[in-house]
């Protein structure tokens, strides 16, 4: 059982999705207040009244002003974030030549602007109380150059794991950790349903665990790099790939 957490205010985006609601769920059970993020306001409320100690917001974190103007509303203790959780993410399977530019600019809004308002959003605060982290969810596709992923996505995930050394290394003297987990396909409907049942066949063969990832498994990473054990950690990035990319 991971200690330390308890009475610790943790935003999560993309938490009405199966890897952001696993993890709501693991730092609900750690003892944080949550506030819940996602454009789907019927799911998130739903997922806040299950949990208890959670607080919903829905708004399109793409949007610059949108989220100042969402947390803005927050109760004054709870508007006090210590930790988050960049989560929300969009996909997109097109390559190059297919990719438009409204697509390759809705990508790169959802999967990384969003990101970076909220940080700075957050961050003064953790710096001001010496005490935060930031996780920021990233992809196999980063590293990769994306397998199966188009050519927005894994860029817009690149540039997440940019953005977490900058953040790491400007707040590392500042009692604040910044780090990234990289998953490759967890068992969410990016697999499930954006995949073809013959691409998933050839995935499982080329995993060397021979399955997909399970949402939990990524919580119980983003926990412990939440946790006081990994205070010495910044500023990296942790595979969960069943052996698929080894580094």
């Amino acid at each position: 059982m991971i200690a330390g957490l308890e009475g610790k205010t943790c935003l999560v985006t993309g938490a009405a999705g199966p890897l952001g609601a696993a993890i709501a769920r693991e730092f609900a059970a750690l003892g944080c207040r949550l506030v819940l993020v996602d454009i789907n306001a019927k799911a998130i409320e739903a997922l806040a009244a299950e949990l208890g100690n959670a607080h919903a917001l829905s708004f399109d974190i793409s949007v610059e002003g949108a989220a100042a103007e969402a947390l803005a509303m927050l109760p004054a203790k709870r508007g006090e974030i210590d930790i988050l959780v960049n989560n929300a993410g969009i996909l997109s399977n097109n390559k190059l030549a297919a990719t438009s530019a409204g697509e390759w600019r809705k990508v790169l809004s959802v999967n990384l602007d969003g990101a970076f308002y909220l940080a700075q959003l957050c961050l003064p605060g953790m710096r001001a109380r010496k005490w935060g982290r930031v996780i920021n969810i990233c992809s196999l596709a980063m590293k990769s150059g994306g397998l199966t992923a188009g050519t927005a996505y894994t860029t817009s995930k690149s540039a997440l794991g940019g953005l977490t050394f900058s953040l790491a290394r400007e707040t590392a003297g500042e009692g604040v950790t910044v780090n990234a987990i990289a998953p490759a396909y967890v068992r969410t409907p990016m697999v499930t349903e954006q995949l073809t049942e013959e691409q998933r066949r050839k995935l499982l063969e080329t995993i060397p665990v021979h399955r997909f990832c399970e949402p939990e498994e990524v919580a119980h990473v983003a926990a412990f790099l939440a946790s006081p054990r990994s205070g010495f950690i910044t500023g990296e990035i942790v595979d969960i790939n069943g052996g698929l990319h080894l580094d």
